[in-house]
């Protein structure tokens, strides 16, 4: 998906978002805004939403003197996410359909993203998603590619999310034990974005292979990746891809059998899926 002129002002507007972030001052957060303001008169028209953030994020994270933009809010998100985890094994030892049950706690978490157009309680979600229907609903799909699979590759998105893609990977290796999977990251800290630190932090190494894409951009941007990164994605049996971000950078993709979990949080991606914002989709390509 290459940028709309919507995308033009989402992107202007997550300066404000930045600025209240790391407490800026007046003279700080304006700088932030009209910096933004006068890159947006570059943005390319052929680059995907990601892609313009990675330099625009770069930009203010240069101009505020800060390396990691959210590393706070991360951190709030994360311990947010862990205090629902009890509630959430419950859910999955009394479930007749764990691996249902699993997805859906691995979408309510898409909910955490600061760069929405839309911002959802993750409160909200997690006491509705149970009962919500996928709006695109590939499920039986995405069911029938596991059985099959030999390795699967996992693209994470979001901090906090990640805490519930944690245990979507708990339970594909209950159901799926000789399956390999692997979850990527991104390269360095973008937006609010899981890297290598955070999924160490929350042991994914230890569930299994954790791999950085090296990417620069929120989502998964191929010709950005590492070699290895690279050559996981196209030898995967299936990839499973969190959240808008990996959504706009994949679509297309060079490869089938990509299965994309999301929440719908942006007029622009909600055209894309023709649906409404709001919506939860499962859709496999």
């Amino acid at each position: 998906m290459t940028i709309s002129p919507e995308c033009v002002e989402c992107i202007i507007n997550q300066s404000a978002k930045v600025a209240n972030a790391i407490e800026a001052d007046d003279i700080l957060s304006n700088k932030l805004t009209s910096t933004v303001k006068n890159l947006s008169k570059e943005f390319s028209f052929d680059d995907t939403p990601p892609e313009i953030a990675s330099y625009v994020y770069e930009e203010m994270a240069r101009i505020a003197k800060k390396k990691d933009l959210y590393d706070e809010v991360k951190e709030h998100s994360t311990q947010k996410a862990l205090s629902f985890v009890p509630l959430l094994q419950e859910k999955l030892t009394n479930s007749k359909d764990k691996l249902l049950t699993a997805t859906k706690i691995a979408v309510a978490g898409n909910v955490i993203d600061l760069a929405a157009e839309v911002e959802f309680d993750l409160e909200d979600e997690l006491e509705k998603i149970f009962h919500t229907q996928f709006a695109h609903n590939d499920f039986e799909l995405l069911k029938e590619n596991l059985k099959k699979a030999q390795n699967i590759v996992i693209i994470g998105d979001n901090v906090g999310e990640h805490i519930f893609d944690y245990m979507f990977i708990e339970t594909l290796n209950e159901l799926y034990p000789n399956v390999e999977i692997t979850y990527m990251v991104r390269g360095n800290p973008i937006i609010n974005d899981v890297t290598i630190k955070e999924a160490k932090e929350a042991g994914f190494d230890n569930i299994c292979k954790l791999v950085d894409s090296g990417v620069n951009t929120p989502g998964f941007t191929y010709n950005r990746a590492t070699k290895e990164a690279k050559e996981l994605f196209d030898n995967a049996d299936l990839i499973i891809s969190k959240g808008m971000g990996n959504y706009e950078c994949m679509s297309p993709s060079h490869r089938g059998d990509i299965c994309f979990l999301l929440k719908v949080k942006c007029s622009v991606v909600a055209s894309s899926l023709n649906k409404e914002i709001g919506d939860i989709i499962c859709k496999v390509v």
